[in-house]
């Protein structure tokens, strides 16, 4: 079993970590990471695969800060940076529907992480399992939606 390891300067994965939420990592560790002039780093999320190499659908793309990775790590769920509102969130805080790391890469520049999570209800605010149901032909034309609807966005986000 793998688990992530803090040294100096950077937070070091090295297998699964599927006990995540029983595990404590510092948060005070340096995270060598590219993060964007406005402290931001982009964090693809797909769905976890059992092989070594990630091969799960893409769920989403969203945005992180320190913060947000630091918090991500020591809690084992996913939290964001939301350029909209200007504030930090846990995915799934309003509908339940959070994503538990299973594990995580960065690309080889280190200014892009990838999130492998066990989703629990749907990824996107709209209603689909993935934020990526949209698909289009080579004239920018949507095709029809195939995807059908994991919940009812109306009865899970109301006002």
């Amino acid at each position: 079993m793998r688990h992530l390891r803090a040294t100096a300067k950077s937070l070091v994965l090295s297998h699964d970590v599927s006990d995540y939420l029983t595990v404590c990592y510092s948060a005070t560790v340096e995270l060598d990471f590219k993060f964007s002039s406005d402290g931001l780093i982009p964090a693809i999320v797909q769905q976890a695969s059992n092989g070594e190499v990630p091969v799960g659908p893409v769920l989403m793309l969203a945005w992180m800060n320190r913060e947000a990775l630091e918090k991500s790590l020591q809690t084992g769920l996913m939290h964001y940076w939301s350029r909209s509102r200007k504030k930090l969130w846990l995915k799934g805080e309003t509908s339940g529907h959070t994503q538990k790391i299973k594990r995580w890469f960065a690309d080889c520049d280190r200014d892009v992480l990838l999130f492998e999570v066990e989703q629990a209800g749907g990824a996107c605010h709209t209603g689909y399992n993935s934020c990526f149901f949209q698909e289009f032909d080579r004239n920018a034309k949507a095709l029809t939606i195939v995807e059908a609807k994991t919940f009812d966005e109306a009865e899970v986000y109301k006002k």
